[in-house]
């Protein structure tokens, strides 16, 4: 107990001057870059936390940490199902605070794949099933950008919306026979994530 109390009481002036809190959401997610397999949107979920220090200026940063279940839906000459990816993203974000109520974000985010499943129905000459250990097709590592925006109507509450898009290919450079069906070489992710949450802490008000 007592290890857990010290770090408690070494960071609290931290969290008394910043504000910290919550959201979750829903996804809406695609591939781009994935015209041979006739990729379409596919919802998800997200949910994290987020960190800022507490400003008075009108550009301000934040911090944020969320899991994020995206994907793609396919069809192919042979097989239609879905692909779901989940990664843990982090975003480092700045935030321009046009009035107290409404602010714009934009920035850098990575993000590490933590789970790949996929699915498949047989249309013509195809294997269907569920493919679970996949793994090993994807890039761990995915990197991009977000812009978006939030309105904060009224005490702690946040509601937003945010494009996120990947700079990086979903899955590694392989050769056409090891590939799946529900697979394509430059496919790069692509979210719509809106999200509702609520913020804890110190805002310093503009002057």
């Amino acid at each position: 107990m007592k290890k857990l109390f010290l770090p408690f009481i070494l960071l609290a002036p931290f969290f008394a001057v910043a504000q910290f809190g919550i959201k979750a959401g829903v996804n809406f997610a695609k591939v781009s870059n994935a015209a041979s397999i006739n990729s379409s949107n596919k919802s998800g979920f997200n949910a994290g936390l987020f960190l800022a220090p507490a400003s008075k200026k009108i550009i301000s940063s934040r911090t944020e940490l969320i899991f994020s279940r995206q994907g793609y839906d396919y069809k192919t000459a042979t097989n239609t199902g879905n692909v779901n990816l989940d990664y843990i993203q982090m975003g480092q974000l700045a935030s321009i605070n046009i009035t107290r109520y409404v602010s714009l974000l934009f920035g850098a985010q990575t993000a590490y794949l933590v789970s790949a499943q996929a699915d498949s129905t047989k249309t013509s000459g195809g294997q269907a099933g569920a493919y679970s250990n996949i793994m090993n097709l994807y890039n761990r590592i995915d990197y991009g950008y977000a812009v978006g925006a939030e309105v904060h109507p009224a005490m702690g509450l946040i509601i937003g919306a945010r494009y996120n898009v990947s700079l990086a290919k979903v899955y590694k450079d392989l050769q056409s026979a090891q590939r799946p069906s529900f697979t394509s070489a430059d496919a790069k992710n692509n979210v719509v994530q809106v999200f509702a949450g609520w913020r804890f802490g110190t805002k310093k008000d503009k002057k």
